[in-house]
């Protein structure tokens, strides 16, 4: 089944497109990976798929939802983690999980079960009754992602979720972002300009160069077509084309 499917995207901001005829294909328990050079569109398109804004021309369907018509529907679907969140210092993990609950409409017991849910896969144990001002960037990244996953929706779209991460949080974070599409045969779009990182997480990939995919396959399809030993040297050599 697809679960994202994005129809002729296009994106102005003042006289410039920054996205043009962007199509692409999720399926259901997919990860799928956006990658390109800063300014390629990779941020905006994430942006669309989490109904942050809107397309000029173009629409997203999420599981059959339309991004622009059915807005209200796709927020109960979708779970988005940017790659720059600010946090409430003075909050503890737990009340912020709390929090961010109860703005997704999780009520009583619901509302309990996902906050452990979320207090148990940030794996921050008692530090998550302690104030978030007092977290190193990593433990605040992995409260993010306990966030964007406490409520477990079917569509993921993460930016950078390991930016700035030393290698232990960032192992982490990314063996939890597989373990959650395989348990809840979630689908997940990623960016991340970590190409290890993308072939790592990632079943599809798709290269953005000013606006448009220039390149779309599984990563061992793409490095054979590019004859290329890693996605960072298809990377350079598709970029250049």
């Amino acid at each position: 089944m697809i679960a994202v499917d994005a129809v002729d995207i296009w994106k102005r901001f003042g006289g410039r497109y920054v996205l043009r005829e962007l199509s692409f294909k999720v399926g259901e328990g997919e990860v799928y990976g956006i990658v390109g050079p800063n300014g390629a569109g990779k941020t905006t398109t994430l942006r669309i798929l989490a109904t942050i804004l809107k397309p000029d021309k173009g629409d997203v369907y999420l599981l059959g939802k339309s991004v622009i018509k059915d807005t209200s529907d796709v927020r109960r679907i979708v779970s988005y983690l940017p790659e720059d969140v600010g946090v409430y210092k003075h909050l503890t993990g737990r009340e912020f999980l709390k929090i961010n609950g109860s703005i997704q409409g999780l009520r009583n017991r619901d509302l309990e079960e996902a906050v452990e849910y979320g207090v148990r896969i940030s794996g921050l144990g008692e530090l998550v009754d302690a104030p978030m001002g007092s977290y190193s960037k990593g433990m605040r990244r992995r409260v993010m992602l306990a966030r964007t996953l406490m409520g477990k929706s079917k569509v993921l779209i993460l930016d950078e979720p390991t930016s700035g991460l030393d290698v232990e949080h960032a192992v982490y974070v990314r063996k939890l972002i597989k373990e959650y599409v395989k348990q809840m045969n979630a689908s997940c779009i990623v960016s991340s300009h970590n190409m290890l990182e993308v072939e790592y997480l990632c079943d599809r990939i798709a290269l953005m160069k000013n606006g448009s995919i220039i390149v779309e396959g599984e990563p061992e399809q793409i490095k054979k077509e590019y004859e290329a030993e890693n996605l960072e040297e298809v990377f350079i050599k598709a970029v250049r084309r």
